[in-house]
């Protein structure tokens, strides 16, 4: 069984007078607070949601 791709992302840009649904997003992706970092499975949906509020977020590395 070959091992998942991961990707990390860090929160850079704050959520607070964003539309309600980029929030919810940010959410979704386990961050809420800036400079906070999540190192996630690499999947199609988790590349939507980064592309969704790509402003707020970096991806630090991806292995």
């Amino acid at each position: 069984m070959a091992a998942k791709k991961t990707i990390t992302v860090k929160q850079v840009g704050s959520p607070i007078g964003r539309k309600a649904d980029h929030r919810a997003t940010l959410v979704g992706l386990g961050l809420n607070k800036l400079g906070r970092e999540r190192t996630l499975e690499d999947t199609p949906s988790i590349r939507g949601m980064i592309s969704k509020v790509s402003y707020m977020v970096e991806v630090v590395e991806s292995k």
